[in-house]
């Protein structure tokens, strides 16, 4: 049934002649290289606590995200139906194998952690359903796209949902034990070590294709789970630095410091782009991308929140 229903969207898509393609594509591209910038923005300026609260849900799913799909290891859809020929550009993008959904357990619970914080407030409530609809449209455009099945959609989504739950959980803990986040944060970083040599030493299908190459590289499909085990690892570190020493709380809202944060969010597009190739080529791509995550969330997560005090005290003195 998946498949009948990712070939009845192929048809569709033919009909009109992939004239949603290009938005849909967009929607997908992002959710895994942009959305970030609005959580790590309202970090800076608007409420840090409500902020983390959305950056640590997205680390949950980032962990569990490679271990069900290294875990699992299903393939493509196309790979299961050569009927299934994907649309425009997304089958580059589409990287790791196919269970769950990495682009919608990326997306989900940045908007989802958002939509949380917002209902919890009268006058930003009515952006929560908004929120929720931008996660559920990237998750169809997975489907649309062609490179997902309905399932792997829905258990990113069911994911997310349970990683949103787990981290209210864990605020709500540290509010009345905030002694314990050290030995947590420790935990943290050796789970993620645990979860590195898990995906590396694990047995992978080696299934041949009728010229008897491998249908699936098991290590190109580590790359991804090396990458965002490196985000948890990168807040892990970046979080213990900022608590212990630099304790940045965010600026005053007015547009001087929206202007400052919406300046500091340039670094991070331009580290995506040209220094995490750097990095990949230097390292490999296992490494690589396992040290630019830690760079990457180091950067939003402290230097620039030292900044920012740094800025803010000189405005306050003067």
């Amino acid at each position: 049934m998946d498949i009948n229903y990712l070939l009845w969207l192929q048809s569709f898509r033919n009909s009109i002649n992939d004239a949603w393609t290009p938005f849909m594509e967009w929607v997908s591209m992002f959710a895994v290289d942009y959305l970030i910038l609005i959580p790590v923005f309202l970090y800076w300026f608007w409420d840090k606590r409500k902020a983390l609260y959305t950056l640590v849900s997205y680390y949950f799913c980032m962990v569990l995200t490679p271990l069900l799909k290294l875990t699992v290891c299903a393939y493509r859809p196309w790979i299961r139906d050569s009927r299934i020929l994907p649309a425009g550009d997304a089958i580059t993008t589409a990287t790791g194998y196919s269970f769950p959904s990495g682009h919608t357990s990326t997306c989900a619970p940045l908007v989802g952690g958002m939509a949380v914080t917002s209902w919890r407030e009268k006058k930003t409530r009515w952006l929560a359903p908004i929120l929720v609809l931008w996660a559920l449209l990237t998750g169809f455009s997975r489907n649309y796209l062609g490179v997902h099945t309905p399932q792997d959609v829905f258990v990113g989504i069911a994911e997310s949902v349970l990683c949103l739950i787990l981290v209210a959980k864990l605020f709500e803990y540290l509010d009345a034990h905030p002694e314990k986040e050290d030995r947590l944060l420790l935990g943290g970083f050796l789970f993620c070590w645990a979860a590195i040599a898990y995906i590396t030493l694990k047995p992978y299908p080696m299934d041949m294709n009728a010229e008897g190459k491998l249908i699936v590289d098991p290590q190109k499909m580590m790359n991804d789970g090396y990458g965002d085990l490196g985000k948890m690892m990168g807040f892990i570190i970046a979080r213990y630095i900022e608590k212990k020493w630099v304790r940045f709380q965010p600026m005053k809202r007015d547009w001087k410091s929206a202007v400052i944060c919406l300046v500091g969010l340039a670094p991070m597009v331009l580290l995506k782009k040209f220094v995490s190739p750097m990095i990949v080529q230097w390292l490999g791509s296992h490494w690589g991308k396992l040290c630019f995550s830690i760079l990457y969330a180091c950067y939003y997560i402290t230097l620039f929140p030292l900044i920012l005090k740094l800025v803010g005290g000189k405005q306050h003195k003067r």
